[in-house]
């Protein structure tokens, strides 16, 4: 038997169950593609027949052209009735879709309680659907829904439910563990004796209800499943289902089973973030492999062994994923951190260098102020480039003003902004829907006609944290924001008692990171930050 996996991606159907997650027909397409790209065997776009947004995804995902096999989902055909006239079957052919999976109950328990039914006819139910999508020419693959309970409460009938997909023709019969109470050990142990008993290739469908949606997903695939299903980040009904971003590395790089391409491995991470911004979830930054913080580095004990070789406290290459390798700088932070940082950046420094140990004490007590520069790497970068005199300011600030203006049931907020580029003064004026989307509109108004690249960049999160509970209002603040050019995401830092100020600083440092990436000048003289009147220390 071969040791291929194939992936079977729900993002798009399983995964839009998940608390907050809806996607429109123009977010699955988008998904779809990139999933097609990362390699995936099927796609599952949900069912062709249950609403008019996956009625348009399936007629539009024609045109794509994608190498994944497009699948419809779908249930077996009614209760007392004909496969020939069930119109979710019907529509499921008729979306010309090459594969469809259908759900069917394996624990008598829900033949009885939801289908309300006999055994006999729920064997009937799942024989006739699955012998209509064959001979209708469609792969077939069959969700044995809640299988591993149904097996630990009646195995032999559980077991005839398999026998009879099989029978039908079905091309893969896949175990479903929908509660997801089941221990990886167990797993293990029924999915054997199935694989002793069955001709036709086995898939696994895990839920993370136990936070063992990965582990037990491993250990079916090692007592014998040929097919995992999962979706991107683990998004999924109640807590989830398996989390494809941590399987498939684990499988190839842990397991030495093959799933998809070294080159589309390495597109695992972009992957994983691209989901996550079309469906407006914040990725965890501690995700294994594909999160922010995955091989990231803070104790100074840490970062010294790793510059002598990164084997010491990382598991893999973060390359082979896509990510990468980060040096975080705080309170808690030695030389080996800020000459880790710093070299990473190609700037001259060692443990000798006067200018490290200004620099990390620097840092220390911008942190004892409130500044958090190990969530706000773009902002360490900026301060670190400053300090070396590898920066030249793109733009200065030379004042701004806010107007905000509470009236009949609206709140209108405006901004002007002046600032400086190339010795040119601009003044621009917008609104905004608060204080801090205004300043956004503002100074990227002014900016644009510069560096017109600008617009590419938009915020992906915004977090205010109080850092002075005790001071009440007058707490001094820390904003953290993310920014985005969909190809690359970059966090900055701010810290004021008046939550505008700490908000603009931040917003500054994301234009200031992003105009730095953008320009072609590898090294050019640096302004000092404080004259761009951003903070007051």
């Amino acid at each position: 038997m071969t040791n291929v996996i194939s992936i079977f991606d729900t993002t798009l159907r399983d995964g839009t169950q998940g608390e907050g997650i809806s996607l429109s027909a123009d977010d699955k397409l988008k998904i779809a593609q990139k999933l097609d790209q990362l390699g995936v065997h099927y796609i599952e776009g949900g069912n062709p027949g249950s609403n008019s947004k996956d009625i348009e995804f399936f007629e539009r995902a024609k045109a794509l052209k994608l190498r994944a096999k497009i699948t419809a989902f779908g249930s077996t055909r009614r209760k007392n009735s004909l496969a020939e006239h069930d119109s979710s079957l019907l529509r499921i052919v008729e979306s010309g879709v090459p594969a469809a999976t259908l759900v069917g109950k394996s624990w008598d328990f829900h033949v009885h309680t939801a289908l309300q039914t006999t055994l006999e006819e729920n064997l009937s139910m799942i024989y006739d659907s699955f012998a209509f999508l064959k001979r209708n020419g469609v792969e077939a693959i069959f969700d044995s829904e809640h299988f591993f309970d149904g097996y630990k409460h009646n195995a032999e009938y559980a077991l005839s439910v398999l026998r009879k997909a099989q029978d039908a023709g079905a091309d893969w019969i896949v175990l479903c563990d929908t509660n997801g109470g089941t221990l990886p050990s167990e797993i293990h142990e029924i999915v054997s004796r199935v694989r002793s008993e069955l001709s036709a290739p086995i898939g696994i469908h895990t839920h993370n209800d136990c936070e063992l949606a990965v582990a037990n997903t491993l250990a079916a695939v090692q007592a014998g499943a040929r097919q995992v299903q999962g979706t991107i980040n683990g998004y999924g009904e109640r807590c989830g289902n398996a989390n494809l971003c941590s399987i498939i590395p684990n499988l190839q790089l842990k397991l030495n089973y093959p799933c998809i391409s070294d080159d589309q491995l390495q597109s695992l991470t972009t992957a994983a973030r691209y989901v996550s911004e079309i469906a407006n979830v914040h990725m965890p930054v501690g995700q294994p492999y594909v999160g922010n913080a995955a091989f990231a580095h803070k104790g100074g004990i840490h970062v010294s062994a790793i510059m002598k070789d990164s084997k010491t406290y990382e598991h893999i290459t973060p390359g082979l994923v896509g990510n990468k390798q980060r040096i975080l700088v705080s309170e808690l932070a030695g030389q080996s951190n800020i000459i880790s940082k710093a070299q990473e950046l190609g700037l001259d420094v060692n443990s000798n260098n006067d200018k490290t140990k200004q620099i990390m004490e620097r840092i220390k007590d911008l942190e004892h102020q409130g500044y958090q520069f190990e969530g706000a790497d773009a902002s360490l970068e900026l301060l670190l480039r400053d300090a070396f005199g590898e920066m030249k300011e793109m733009f200065q600030l030379e004042s701004f003003k806010m107007l905000v203006e509470k009236t009949s049931g609206t709140m209108n907020a405006e901004a002007i902004v002046k600032v400086t580029v190339d010795e040119q003064t601009v003044y621009t004026a917008a609104e905004g829907n608060g204080p801090v989307n205004a300043l956004d509109n503002a100074l990227r108004k002014a900016l644009v006609q510069f560096y017109p690249s600008i617009n590419n960049i938009h915020l992906a999160d915004y977090k205010v944290r109080v850092i002075d509970e005790k001071d009440a209002t007058a707490a001094k603040v820390r904003v953290l924001m993310e920014s985005t050019d969909f190809k690359n995401t970059w966090n900055t830092v701010g810290v004021s008692s008046n939550v505008i100020e700490a908000s603009w600083e931040a917003l500054v440092d994301s234009f200031r990171y992003a105009l730095l990436t953008m320009s072609k000048v590898d090294s050019i003289h640096a302004e000092p930050r404080a004259q761009l009147g951003l903070v007051n220390h």
